[in-house]
């Protein structure tokens, strides 16, 4: 059987490996990358490409868990280069509950600050530490302030990450709510591309 790797987002790490586990897709590694990296995206395209170039001779094909998530097209240009396919879809939220729903989700509320079991879990060090609001509490606002609503789109139902987004949502003064879109959709995005049922 031909191998495939899997270069992904840190932050979907622990939901695809649960994809290809319970699929029994055996014949697909995964390599991520820092979630981190979503606040400084100019590193994305360039350390997607390095690890391309350095696994191109060990598998025989590859596959991007990647937006565009703020490169402005330079990953589809690196993609496009190395003629390696990504998932469909802008983001991790489309990736989550498949990008109909989140298109309908999205035109709800224009304000709308979305959050992932990742993203619930490291809300403190990812968003309050890393953009400086836990030392500056009035950035709070330069950051948020435009936001009407948290929408936590929950992979697991898990009690702990609930707990974690009402935190969140707390601290940045937002009303939650909750979708649960467990990991069907981003499952049937993997079974779309031709690679992963090989």
């Amino acid at each position: 059987m031909s191998r495939t790797l899997l270069i992904a987002c840190g932050a979907l790490a622990h939901e695809l490996v649960d994809v290809l586990k319970s699929n029994q897709w055996n014949h697909i590694d995964v390599q991520c990358l820092p979630a981190e990296w979503h606040n400084t995206p100019d590193k994305i395209a360039p350390g997607v490409e390095q690890k391309i170039i350095e696994n191109k001779k060990a598998y025989d094909h590859m596959l991007v868990a990647y937006g565009d998530c703020g490169t402005g097209g330079h990953l589809d240009n690196v993609l496009d280069k190395h003629n390696v396919e990504r998932l469909p879809g802008a983001h991790c939220y489309a990736f989550f509950t498949g990008e109909q729903t989140f298109t309908k989700l999205a035109g709800e509320e224009l304000g709308t600050f979305f959050l992932t079991d990742y993203l619930a879990w490291h809300f403190d060090r990812l968003i309050l530490e890393t953009l400086g609001i836990r030392k500056h509490p009035e950035l709070r606002d330069m950051y948020f302030g435009n936001y009407t609503r948290m929408l936590y789109l929950s992979q697991t139902e898990n009690k702990e990450r609930l707990a974690q987004a009402k935190a969140a949502a707390a601290f940045i003064d937002l009303p939650l709510e909750v979708h649960y879109t467990g990991l069907n959709p981003l499952q049937q995005s993997l079974k779309g591309i031709n690679i992963v049922a090989e």
